[in-house]
């Protein structure tokens, strides 16, 4: 990175909580303009650059807003898409961007994990400390049982976290998954968090009664997206209804065998389930489901010839 570029990221994005001097935004400009106009190679135009401020009635821009779009760019950060998805960063300052930096930062999350959470929520520059962020982690802590330590491995799983409402949605999130059956808040925090910032109304319920309307009883249904919590994110429209389709009409099968196996709907329909079951017709033999989907290539050719096709 030129020194230059280095300088400004220190200055700009990871230094004290002060706002800058008069006399450090001179020498900012100065290197900014130094570091524009020699040191950094031009970069292919993005989304940044069809934005409504770099039109030629905007070829002005304030110094503050220059700074702010090379601070998001040394982090990481597509500026363009930043701002064209959360318009209020036009308005924040640099210094309000910073402390959130600052605060992510002092609850153990790394530099180098930024322009992932902020690429996916650019939301987040512009949250509150107090009422947005600072609750999210108290709810880690208090509803989740997530040690301090760990806040980092749940948030880079799910960045999303930071972004959702503990009170809209969070707590009757969790409230919602621990009705359901969903006991170990460590598979929670770690491994299915996307559930927890998914809406109950809209997400959650809805894959559930679709379960039903296939013919499950309820508890069945709620067995199967206990072992299988991907049931609740998979699309309807898009991954639900065809492969059922596939699996009721073309492979002929029970619906007590998609109770044991209810993981068949997280295999491609494409790329694994027809190829494989196609071969199994066509060998003329009978592979269970679970053996026929998980198993690699090699094992699935060892199991054709074990099931008599070989």
């Amino acid at each position: 990175m030129p020194l230059a570029a280095a300088a400004l990221q220190s200055s700009l994005c990871f230094s004290s909580h002060n706002p800058p001097s008069s006399s450090s935004t001179a020498s900012n400009s100065q290197a900014l303009n130094t570091s524009t106009n020699t040191q950094l190679p031009a970069k292919p135009k993005s989304l940044l650059q069809k934005h409504p401020l770099y039109t030629p009635t905007h070829t002005k821009l304030s110094l503050q807003f220059k700074e702010k779009i090379l601070c998001l760019e040394i982090m990481g950060v597509d500026a363009g898409k930043a701002l064209s998805q959360n318009p209020s960063l036009h308005t924040a300052s640099l210094h309000s961007i910073h402390s959130i930096i600052s605060f992510l930062q002092s609850k153990g999350i790394h530099q180098k994990d930024l322009p992932k959470i902020f690429g996916m929520c650019p939301n987040i520059l512009t949250s509150s400390i107090k009422s947005d962020l600072n609750p999210v982690f108290i709810f880690l802590s208090e509803d989740l049982k997530v040690p301090e330590h760990s806040f980092r491995k749940v948030i880079n799983k799910c960045p999303r976290l930071l972004a959702c409402s503990v009170i809209d949605q969070l707590k009757p999130a969790l409230f919602y998954l621990q009705r359901l059956g969903f006991k170990n808040l460590d598979a929670l925090a770690y491994h299915d968090s996307v559930l927890l910032v998914s809406s109950v109304e809209k997400t959650l319920i809805p894959k559930l009664e679709f379960l039903q309307s296939l013919g499950f009883p309820r508890d069945e249904a709620v067995g199967m997206v206990l072992r299988c919590p991907g049931l609740l994110t998979f699309s309807i429209e898009n991954n639900f209804k065809p492969k059922f389709e596939y699996f009721s009409v073309d492979m002929g099968k029970k619906l007590e065998e998609l109770k044991q196996f209810p993981q068949y709907f997280a295999f491609s329909l494409e790329k694994r389930i027809k190829p494989r079951h196609m071969e199994v017709v066509q060998r003329g033999v009978e592979v269970p489901l679970p053996l026929m989907l998980k198993s690699t290539d090699d094992e699935f050719r060892e199991l054709l010839g074990e099931f008599g096709g070989g």
